[in-house]
């Protein structure tokens, strides 16, 4: 394989990132980010590719999820602490019903780039370039505001930054305890769902009462006192990465220093493109979208380039089919990975095979839609035999009117309710608790053996 740089992207084909104008200030920027704290470190990201490793195994579950594209003006202390409550209940859910470890993993500081289908848009016959999230440029939709901007960069580095300390304060300073699962409950989730997460706080507290009247004191496990919490986002806009990208000084490994798990999506996935370039030679746990049009020979030779010690929790494959069309695609490369006898870890995306327009204009996805694709996905491996070791989907702790159906029955009236996002459709909280249900059912089912089942 040729040598690698922490530049070496450049000389790829590149596609899905802008065209800065003014290559003077983006250098400018480019070298103060590269003065820069990394945003995360090596021995981070080593813990999470060991987790990611049990999980592919079976031995833990990863949970991923957080915002389509985290946005400037709707960053505030209040919907991180949602988002991260929100996934603490959706693990406690998954942990407690399935007995099962849960890697968690948040699409947050550092989701700020999207791709998009189309390089331009056009309004009453006006045509500019698209938005391509927070970092690159604005929503408005004027001339000014489309021109890609580098300075958003250290905007993005500064709330990234931010995001983090919030996170590492919530993770380890108390907030996640175990003993304060009643205090996560959203003012705003009734209902089934939530009498059912309350029913399984109140058994946890007792569990945590008795242990303390047999005279073991809880409190003072970290275990239960705090969780580990590791970062994601699309690795997108690669003159950002770069600038974040880091020698580990142990193990001389270099680290992109933008987050602790980073992904290829299911557009910039070209074997010899710039993204599976970068990817490639740095040491984080790496995630690789796979849609409708991944073929086998491309499947073989990016497992090949982005994982080739075959090192478990290095490589996570994102399935992103569409509910109805799993069975047509996820087997042949499950027998592919099979055939090489690849270490990686399946997870399914049940968000972005199903996005539609609704007769009211929004964009949306059927809630249903998203749970029928989470059954399929468990289906087709427990027919194959292998090992379903994920979630990942978009999601918000606010309460959002951007899914339809769920719990509430959300409709296409009344979409425009509480419509907030500026790209794709998140699930709100009460959704992704119901979500949490349907996979610990699977995954129940999963570990009972057939007697089991016919019992049931």
């Amino acid at each position: 394989m040729t040598e690698w740089s922490k530049s070496s992207w450049r000389t790829k084909p590149r596609i899905q990132m802008p065209d800065y104008q003014d290559q003077a200030a983006l250098n400018a920027v480019e070298a103060q980010l590269s003065k820069y704290p990394p945003l995360v470190f090596a021995g981070e990201a080593r813990r999470l590719r060991e987790e990611l490793g049990k999980a592919s195994r079976g031995e833990a579950f990863l949970l991923q999820g957080g915002d389509c594209a985290e946005a400037f003006d709707q960053f505030s202390a209040n919907s991180i602490r949602d988002t991260f409550k929100v996934m603490l209940q959706m693990a406690m859910v998954l942990t407690y019903g399935a007995k099962v470890p849960v890697v968690k993993v948040g699409r947050m500081a550092g989701q700020f780039a999207k791709p998009r289908s189309a390089p331009t848009e056009t309004v009453n016959g006006v045509e500019l370039p698209s938005f391509r999230g927070d970092i690159i440029n604005d929503l408005a939709f004027t001339p000014e505001a489309r021109q890609p901007n580098p300075q958003k960069m250290l905007q993005a580095y500064t709330q990234a930054a931010a995001t983090l300390n919030l996170l590492r304060a919530f993770s380890t300073g108390g907030y996640a305890d175990v003993h304060e699962v009643h205090s996560w409950t959203l003012g705003f989730v009734e209902g089934e769902k939530a009498a059912r997460y309350r029913e399984m706080a109140n058994r946890l507290s007792d569990t945590l009462d008795f242990i303390k009247a047999a005279g073991i004191d809880s409190s003072r496990s970290a275990a239960l006192h705090q969780v580990n919490f590791y970062t994601s986002h699309e690795s997108l806009l690669l003159e950002y990465e770069e600038a974040l990208t880091r020698v580990d000084s142990t193990s001389g490994k270099w680290l992109a220093g933008s987050g602790h798990m980073i992904w290829i999506g299911d557009r910039t996935r070209q074997p010899d493109g710039a993204h599976v370039e970068f990817a490639r030679g740095v040491m984080n746990p790496i995630g690789l979208k796979c849609g409708p049009s991944m073929t086998t020979e491309d499947l073989k030779v990016l497992i090949e380039k982005l994982n080739p010690d075959n090192e478990a929790g290095r490589l996570t494959l994102i399935a992103r089919f569409g509910a109805g069309k799993v069975a047509d695609h996820l087997p042949k490369l499950i027998q592919t990975v099979k055939e090489m006898g690849a270490n990686v870890l399946w997870t399914c995306d049940p968000m972005h095979g199903n996005t539609i327009k609704s007769a009211s204009g929004y964009k949306t996805r059927p809630f249903e839609s998203v749970l029928s694709e989470v059954r399929e996905f468990f289906a087709v491996h427990r027919d194959e035999g292998t090992v379903p070791g994920g979630v990942h989907f978009e999601m918000t702790g606010q309460d959002v009117t951007e899914c339809t159906g769920g719990l509430y029955a959300v409709s296409d009236e009344s979409l425009s309710d509480r419509y907030h996002t500026a790209c794709d459709p998140r699930l709100n909280a009460s959704q992704s608790l119901e979500l949490a249900f349907l996979v610990a059912q699977e995954l129940t089912a999963l570990r009972q053996s057939p007697a089991d089942v016919a019992s049931a």
